[in-house]
Order: structure tokens, then C-alpha cells, then sequence
């Protein structure tokens, strides 16, 4: 089978999963972190099981982005950076972070190494061979740098409320907490709304349909969870404030 033809279709499979994954995650919540449960099996050390889930975003990135055609061309090593940027930190920085003791199931693994694979294969082959070339002038349109303001809005509120969270137990502390401060004002998950907003970016400055069925993926995957994250909270915690919402401030 042609390469394109290949891609395309499983361009089209992609967009259409993550509706399937939208509707089932409302009734099925993934087993990991407080949501943690041994009905999802088999389970090893979190901090492993992240790197494990991350890794194909970096390896497979970097394999397209060197036997593409576009290599020494200035946008798409923008991109690479802009990529390299956030799975770096989340595949090598953030499971050294990790102060909980979770474990993480190999299910949940597997299903994360998937979707990673997948979705770094869509967007680097994309990029870097698919794409109509972006010109130079790229870097000065309208699109590109609203989209790399938003993408760099959300990589920050996603690493400052990574940082509340990780912060809120002491030392031998195992208990769970009300996270204050930052985005955590208006909504349970900022965390999940960074990342969102990062990939509404992403999907802005490539202005590429893989972008947006990206984009549309980690909505379709963070909303269900934020959503049980926030009804968990309200369930745990009986002071816990009234006017957050759960993902989106002010609406959802």
C-alpha cells in the first residue's frame, strides 16, 4: 500500500477513535493515580510506566524528522523544538517529579504507548514529508504566532500546576489534598487545560489537520477525566470550593 494512502487512512481512523474514546471515558475511568484500581491488572512503578508511555513521542519524532525531506528547513526544526519541548519534559523530567507512589497498570501503558505512537507517526510524517513545504515567511503570519503564544500559555499553566500538585504533600506525607493557587482558582484539572491549550496551539501554527485531530484527541481523552477528577474531589474533600469547575473556567 502507498505510504499516503496508509497515512490517510489511518488519519481518518484516528479522528474517528476519539469520539469512541470520548463517549466511553464518561463511563470508564482510567485507572491511574487516585483513580487507581486493580481491574486494570497488572501494575509497575509509576515513574517507569511514564517513561515507558512517553518514549515513542521522542524516538519516532526524531526518526521522521531526520529521513524527512525537510530537515534543514527552519519551520519544521521549529517545530521539532516546539514537539521536543513538551515530551522532553514529560518523558524524562516529569516521572522523576513524581512524589506519588501510585503504581501505574501496564494496560494503561500499553493503551498511552499506542496513542503516543500513532499520534507522533501523523504528526512528524506530516511535517516533515506530507505537508505542502512552510515557507520562510511562515514564521511572520498571523497563524504561527498565535499559535506558538497559545501553545506557550498552555506549557506554562501545565508545568505551574504540575508544580502545585506535586507540592502540596511533605515529606512521609501519603494523603490527598485541596490543590490552591494558579489556574487551580477557576478549575480541578489546569493541569489538563494547559495541555489542551497547547495542542490548540500546536494545531494553530502548523494549521494542519493531523494538528487538529490532535488537538480534538486530548479533549476527547482529558475532558472525561477531568470530569471524574472534580466529582472525585467534591466526593473526598467536603470544603472543597463550590465554584470550581472541572476543566474549563466559568463553562465546564
Amino acid at each position: 500500500m502507498d505510504e499516503l494512502l496508509f497515512y490517510n487512512l489511518l488519519l481518518i481512523a484516528f479522528g474517528f477513535s476519539s469520539i469512541i474514546v470520548f463517549i466511553v471515558l464518561f463511563y470508564v475511568t482510567a485507572g491511574y493515580g487516585q483513580h487507581v484500581s486493580k481491574k486494570w491488572g497488572t501494575s509497575i512503578n509509576n515513574k517507569l510506566g511514564w517513561l515507558l508511555m512517553e518514549i515513542p513521542t521522542v524516538i519516532i519524532y526524531l526518526i521522521y524528522y531526520i529521513i524527512g525531506n525537510r530537515r534543514f528547513d527552519l519551520i519544521p526544526l521549529i517545530f521539532m523544538f516546539v514537539w521536543m519541548l513538551h515530551y522532553c519534559q514529560r518523558t524524562f523530567v516529569f516521572p522523576l517529579l513524581i512524589h506519588g507512589k501510585e503504581p501505574m497498570p501496564i494496560s494503561i501503558i500499553i493503551l498511552g504507548f499506542t496513542f503516543n505512537g500513532f499520534n507522533t507517526y501523523l504528526q512528524a510524517r506530516w511535517i516533515n514529508s506530507f505537508a505542502p513545504p512552510y515557507n520562510i515567511s511562515w514564521i511572520y503570519s498571523s497563524l504561527f504566532i498565535t499559535g506558538i503564544i497559545i501553545f506557550f500559555c498552555g506549557f506554562i499553566i501545565n508545568l505551574h500546576s504540575d508544580f502545585i500538585i506535586r507540592n502540596l504533600r511533605k515529606p512521609g506525607e501519603t494523603e490527598y489534598k485541596i490543590p490552591y493557587g494558579g489556574m487551580f482558582k477557576y478549575v480541578s484539572c489546569p493541569n489538563y487545560f494547559g495541555e489542551i491549550t497547547e495542542w490548540i496551539g500546536w494545531a494553530i501554527m502548523t494549521w494542519s489537520l493531523p494538528g487538529l485531530i490532535f488537538a480534538v484527541w486530548t479533549f476527547a481523552n482529558l475532558a472525561p477525566r477531568a470530569r471524574s477528577n472534580h466529582l472525585w474531589y467534591n466526593k473526598t474533600f467536603s470544603d472543597y470550593p463550590n465554584n470550581r469547575k472541572a476543566l474549563i473556567p466559568f463553562i465546564f
